[in-house]
């Protein structure tokens, strides 16, 4: 008979566990109660859907961020010698707020840039999931900023030359000849800062955000035991990792095929 939430603990695990080996009766009763007893499994199931749900945000505001600081810092370092102006100063504020940016925010950990923006500037809100996409794309912005940096400034100065000569401007050379290859460049880099933004979701515990990690930490709280959950939670993460890295292999051999 399954107990009720209310029962004393220790719990008594049902006859089909208790009737086997004492080794898998010890095992078994592990199992029951972190993951059957008061359908316990269904926390891992909430913190995992959260988990995916605020990678995948954080990546979008991240990709979205970071390619407008990187082409900043790319205009800056390319053409601040050729410039004069108010587009020159326009140019170089923003720039240098670029560059506090990425100081600051690659300078600092992650769970306090999280804890400011949920406790102190989003402090009203109790949207905790876009609170959490914000900040980990905010941080995620950072890295990404470098990596598209990294791709534009490896193009070959012949292309942009090229997009000139066919009658576009800087904005359109950039746009149409520039970043498609770089992303092309990048795109295993940033499938990999994916898998990277995925694991550092584990600090949302911090402010409370049902992830993978904080279920299993409230799951073995509540039976005494945080051996079995925490290694479930390490196995979900582990599975994804996994899964995600199979992706990237994947993406990485069709690009190689495609320059042949």
């Amino acid at each position: 008979m399954r107990p009720s939430a209310s029962q004393s603990w220790p719990l008594v695990a049902p006859d089909w566990i208790q009737n086997g080996p004492e080794w898998l009766n010890d095992f078994g009763y592990d199992v029951y109660k972190s993951f059957i007893f008061d359908d316990r499994y269904q926390m891992y199931i909430k913190g995992l859907m959260n988990t995916l749900l605020l990678t995948l945000l954080a990546l979008l505001i991240g990709v979205a961020l970071g390619v407008v600081i990187s082409l900043v810092r790319v205009s800056w370092d390319k053409n601040h010698g050729e410039m004069h102006g108010p587009g020159k100063l326009v140019l170089g504020f923003f720039n240098a707020l670029a560059k506090i940016y990425l100081t600051v925010i690659r300078g600092t950990p992650m769970v306090v840039q999280l804890m400011i923006m949920y406790f102190v500037v989003f402090a009203s809100s109790r949207n905790k999931v876009m609170v959490g996409a914000l900040s980990f794309g905010i941080n995620s912005g950072a890295y990404v900023a470098e990596i598209i940096r990294g791709g534009i400034m490896s193009i070959d100065t012949g292309q942009m030359e090229a997009g000139r000569s066919l009658g576009f401007g800087y904005v359109p050379t950039m746009r149409y000849i520039i970043l498609p290859q770089a992303f092309k460049s990048v795109l295993p880099t940033l499938a990999n800062e994916f898998i990277v933004l995925l694991k550092e979701t584990a600090v949302a515990g911090y402010v409370g955000l049902t992830d993978v990690t904080y279920a299993g930490n409230i799951i073995g709280g509540n039976c005494y035991d945080y051996l079995f959950p925490l290694l479930m939670s390490a196995l979900i993460y582990l599975v994804l990792v996994m899964f995600f890295t199979f992706l990237v292999g994947k993406l990485e051999r069709r690009l190689r095929s495609s320059e042949r």
